[in-house]
């Protein structure tokens, strides 16, 4: 094959393997970009499953440790037609020592979203637990479970973020005032406005 041609052959070589590898990485953080359209910033149920997974399990403990809990496998989903999102998660309960770190039942919430200026972040609003399943109680919660996961939520919806804003979104975003949150048509739509 004479020099031209070779060179021709590699550079071509050379674009398809860089257009493969483009278009791989494209794909893997296709999830991960934000859409900043107009006046508002959309995220997608992907984008904040991926935020939670990095935050959990999570174990706590109540009365010196004599009754613990562990928050394990949260799946969030935002059902369509609906303006709360769900989250569903796999609980143990632990009590006088006992492990809680294997599942022992099922609870799941809906939540509509805030943002935090403090943390940078959309926390949860005006949660509602909306079922409880708990085989070793019986099915149903006693009255320490019940407190123990209601003390969780109300601290998790004050202080932890579902989903926290990256400097790079804060640096597009500018100083534009973010407004309302809203669950719209599958997706978490944050309004943005002029300071």
């Amino acid at each position: 094959m004479n020099p031209r041609r070779r060179f021709l052959a590699t550079v071509l070589a050379t674009s398809a393997l860089l257009g493969s590898v483009l278009a791989a990485s494209g794909c893997s953080t296709l999830g991960a970009v934000t859409a900043l359209l107009g006046n508002q910033v959309n995220f997608t149920q992907p984008q904040l499953q991926q935020s939670l997974n990095r935050n959990f399990p999570k174990h706590y403990d109540k009365l010196g440790g004599l009754v613990s809990m562990t928050l394990l496998n949260p799946r969030l989903s935002i059902p369509q037609g609906s303006n709360r999102l769900r989250l569903d998660f796999d609980l143990g309960i632990g009590a006088l020592g006992s492990d809680s770190s294997r599942p022992s039942g099922h609870f799941a919430l809906t939540s509509a979203l805030r943002f935090d200026p403090t943390t940078r972040g959309l926390h949860l609003q005006d949660p509602a637990i909306e079922q409880v399943n708990v085989p070793s109680l019986g099915g149903m919660m006693n009255s320490s479970a019940r407190g123990l996961l209601n003390d969780w939520l109300a601290g998790y919806a004050r202080d932890e973020p579902v989903y926290r804003f990256d400097n790079s979104l804060l640096d597009r975003l500018g100083s534009r005032r973010i407004g309302r949150t809203d669950i719209e048509d599958g997706q978490v739509v944050v309004h943005l406005g002029d300071n």
